[in-house]
């Protein structure tokens, strides 16, 4: 069996065979990619040379005594050397992409566009090869046809355990620490550190030497959860919520304690396939978020919410490199759940986007969809949306989501589990209030309402100096108009959509509505 490393030399090996031109190689690690490509060019005898614009062109296949031509680092300068150049060579421009749109002084027309379009044909014609390496994905509409995209932004299993390799070699040599890996000790090091680059694996095992003189496991995830924060649009949640805290819900739990051990490897012998994801559809504060959440602790796999308004950006290209570079992180460290709060309003605009935005808000959008249709690494999608009719109907169709839920208020029975929840998790005993009561006369409420309600009635007892009472719940739950009442016709709507387009979170036939003997107004504090 080829190994990918195997794969991506014979790859490079054979586009530059072809004569493909202008290669865009997208990676952050210099070294690991220098590599590679000293042992294609080893192989099909050609000088392998590097540009920068602090060292110009200069060798890279060894050194051979030459100083580096300090005259070559202007980007347009470099170019002209590169086509005139004789050699059967392979030449990588580092960080280019910030150059790519110079223009020139006089007549401000974009020069090194038109440049690289220039040698574009000639490079063809000759022996040489132009490979731009850079951690950014970035080149104008103009070049789209001439360039070939080629992503080695995550390194391989042999490439991973090299580098585990240089930090115990190193650790062995340089401090005299013996470090033993057996078999299975070396399998969950490496598993913990899927996702990292090499330079942050070989960073993050030292590390975990350092602070505990042995290669330990949660060093090492607690290093991706920083990954996950320096990449600004992705958040790592911690599993602190757990399903004993969602009240309700009881057929969509019942769908998720199926899919519990979905991403292990006994589900992939059985012959299951990796759930996709989940669409949670509900009224505000029926508890999405917080299901969202409990998934995580129940599922055991790390949560990350991606923040669709951090994605767009001023500069032209961005969001779609930052929508890529979210989906590749969320990619890196799976098997893991990927979760998108308040679908609806981060994609609000599609249908004019082309008149508002160029239309990146479509092909951001686009992006993703695709990505959730095609994708085959073990992330599961969990969305919530408020309001179906923003969402574009391919967002709905089947492919997309495993299934869409609606959520809707809590029944009479819901509503007290709710109270009782909420009670428990303020420290007193649920059973020391009547929570049928409590559960009939709030009505329509969700179960935000109803946590917030136990926190009013605490405040008002904490100011009146006495412990919680059933009447600071029922003062409380009467002082409370819920959203429900005051958008009653969007709330209607929402619910008779989803009675033929989703499956019910809880049980169809649970009691919604109050006696009709009961009323609010009725109740005497």
């Amino acid at each position: 069996m080829v190994n990918a490393h195997t794969s991506r030399e014979n790859e490079l090996n054979i586009l530059i065979r072809a004569k493909y031109p202008i290669l865009y190689i997208v990676s952050w690690e210099e070294r690991r990619i220098e590599q590679t490509l000293r042992q294609v060019a080893g192989q099909l005898r050609k000088k392998l040379y590097g540009w920068s614009i602090t060292d110009g062109i200069h060798p890279l296949d060894g050194y051979d005594g030459a100083v580096p031509d300090s005259s070559s680092c202007s980007p347009l300068r470099a170019l002209d050397i590169i086509s005139a150049s004789q050699e059967s060579a392979i030449f990588v421009l580092k960080d280019f992409h910030p150059f790519i749109d110079d223009r020139h002084p006089l007549t401000d027309q974009p020069i090194i566009v038109r440049r690289l379009r220039d040698i574009t044909n000639h490079l063809k014609e000759s022996r040489k090869t132009l490979i731009i390496l850079s951690p950014l994905l970035y080149f104008p509409t103009e070049l789209e046809k001439d360039i070939t995209v080629l992503d080695y932004a995550l390194p391989t299993a042999d490439e991973m355990t090299q580098s585990l390799e240089r930090v115990v070699r190193s650790a062995r040599e340089v401090s005299g620490m013996q470090v033993e890996l057996n078999d299975e000790m070396h399998e969950k090091i490496l598993a913990a550190a899927q996702g990292l680059t090499c330079t942050e694996a070989e960073n993050v095992f030292a590390k975990s030497l350092v602070m505990t003189r042995s290669l330990d496991v949660d060093v090492i995830i607690a290093e991706k959860k920083q990954i996950i924060r320096r990449s600004q649009i992705l958040e790592y949640f911690e599993a602190d919520e757990n399903m004993e805290y969602v009240g309700g819900m009881n057929l969509l739990k019942e769908w998720l304690a199926k899919r519990s051990l979905a991403f292990s490897e006994r589900a992939r012998l059985f012959g299951l396939p990796e759930p996709k994801g989940l669409l949670l559809l509900g009224v505000q504060g029926a508890g999405k978020s917080l299901i969202a959440k409990a998934i995580g602790s129940q599922w055991r796999l790390p949560l990350l919410r991606l923040d669709l308004g951090r994605l767009f950006s001023e500069l032209v290209g961005s969001s779609e490199q930052n929508m890529r570079t979210a989906l590749s992180l969320a990619e890196s460290v799976s098997p893991c759940l990927l979760w998108i709060d308040e679908l609806e309003k981060g994609l609000a605009g599609i249908a004019s986007s082309h008149l508002s935005d160029a239309g990146t808000t479509a092909r951001v959008f686009g992006s993703f969809l695709t990505w959730m249709q095609e994708k085959t690494a073990p992330v599961f999608v969990i969305a919530t949306a408020n309001d179906i009719s923003i969402l574009p109907p391919e967002a709905l169709r089947k492919g997309r989501f495993d299934e869409i839920f609606f959520i809707d208020l809590p029944n009479l029975t819901e509503r007290r589990d709710i109270f009782a929840i909420h009670i428990a998790k303020r420290g007193r005993d649920p059973l020391g209030f009547n929570l049928d009561e409590l559960a009939r006369i709030s009505n329509s409420f969700s179960g935000a309402e109803i946590e917030q309600v136990v926190i009013s009635a605490l405040y008002d007892a904490f100011e009146a100096g006495h412990d919680l009472t059933q009447a600071d719940l029922v003062k409380a739950i009467k002082a409370t108009m819920p959203l429900a009442q005051t958008m009653e016709t969007q709330v209607n709507s929402l619910r008779s959509w989803a009675r033929t387009h989703s499956r019910p979170a809880s049980a169809v036939n649970a009691p919604t509505q109050l006696p009709p003997a009961t009323d609010l107004r009725q109740i005497e504090l």
